[in-house]
């Protein structure tokens, strides 16, 4: 391999996978869009072609990296803030998997295990790596950590209609606790401490992602909408207005792929804002979630050609 090649690839970073929680979460939203409008299904179909094609892009460039430069894969999961980010590509499989339910079921539950066990090893791994004799400082911490633990919580997703209840259950239960957790220290750190670094700003929106997510998982184990799950959807839109005030100040900032932050959670809000509609026949919440996929599909065109282009000019691949 060229000495420009091991470069590239020195500097390919875990980080790239939230592109594909983003793609696989439009995916999920242009179709629950879909079915509240009433239309085809071709966007999400042209949605999820991309999502898929991007995974397995990018997994073959970090498994290059695997096999070629391990040290800076080492180097990556021993960085106090870049662990959070290596469950991105289960949870990505995961989500992939939730989306090719509908179209292939057999090659959907083989995603979906691969994806859950990856989950759950990773979950332990980083859990782990956090409690062990290294220290963490405040300055470490940030709401990418929902991650690796809390990511649990988009397991049931299609966990449950696939039949595994009490491995849902399970993963539900860790996701639930760990936000308890997390969201403690996260709001101690950000309201007590120094603020995020200009690169992490973005984050601040993973915070409405555990209650949306949180919400289609109860939902989906438990068959219908009760008050937990009032409270888990109601939740995610008060972090969505915290996040709305910030976001012009976030927007500021130059491009880096923390701004992948922005795409998921939005997703997860306009789905469990439709799926509410739905269930409940409330318009107000059906016309919230058409607005938000209008906004997510805004968010989402602008972050690919962002990427497009800093890719394209090598920044991505710099060291930090």
């Amino acid at each position: 391999m060229s000495e420009s090649a091991s470069d590239w690839l020195e500097h390919y970073p875990v980080t790239l996978f939230t592109i594909v929680m983003g793609t696989a979460g439009l995916t999920l939203a242009l179709r629950a869009g879909e079915v509240a409008l009433g239309i085809g299904a071709s966007a999400s179909l042209a949605a999820h072609v991309l999502s898929v094609s991007l995974f397995l892009a990018i997994a073959v460039g970090y498994g290059a990296k695997i096999l070629r430069r391990p040290a800076a894969v080492r180097a990556e999961w021993d960085h106090p803030v870049k662990l959070a980010f290596f469950p991105a590509i289960s949870i990505g499989l995961l989500l992939l998997a939730t989306a090719t339910l509908p179209w292939a079921p057999v090659l959907a539950e083989a995603m979906w295990l691969a994806g859950a066990a990856g989950q759950g090893v990773l979950t332990v791994a980083v859990v782990s790596g956090w409690i062990s004799a290294r220290a963490f400082l405040h300055g470490h911490l940030s709401p990418a950590w929902f991650i690796p633990a809390v990511g649990n919580v988009i397991v049931p997703i299609a966990g449950a209609q696939l039949g595994y209840i009490e491995l849902s259950w399970f993963f539900l239960s860790v996701g639930l606790v760990f936000w308890v957790v997390l969201l403690t220290l996260v709001m101690n750190r950000l309201v007590f401490h120094d603020p995020l670094p200009g690169r992490l700003q973005p984050t601040l929106v993973i915070l409405i992602a555990p209650p949306a997510v949180g919400f289609l998982s109860w939902v989906a184990l438990t068959g219908g909408i009760d008050h937990f799950a009032r409270i888990l959807l109601n939740t995610a839109y008060f972090f969505a207005l915290v996040v709305a005030v910030q976001l012009p100040r976030i927007l500021r900032l130059p491009f880096a792929l923390s701004f992948w932050a922005l795409s998921f959670p939005v997703a997860a809000l306009t789905i469990a804002s439709l799926r509410y509609g739905a269930a409940t026949g409330s318009e107000a919440h059906r016309l919230i979630g058409l607005a938000l996929l209008a906004i997510l599909t805004v968010i989402l065109i602008a972050l690919l050609l962002r990427t497009y282009r800093a890719i394209s000019s090598g920044a991505v691949f710099q060291p930090e």
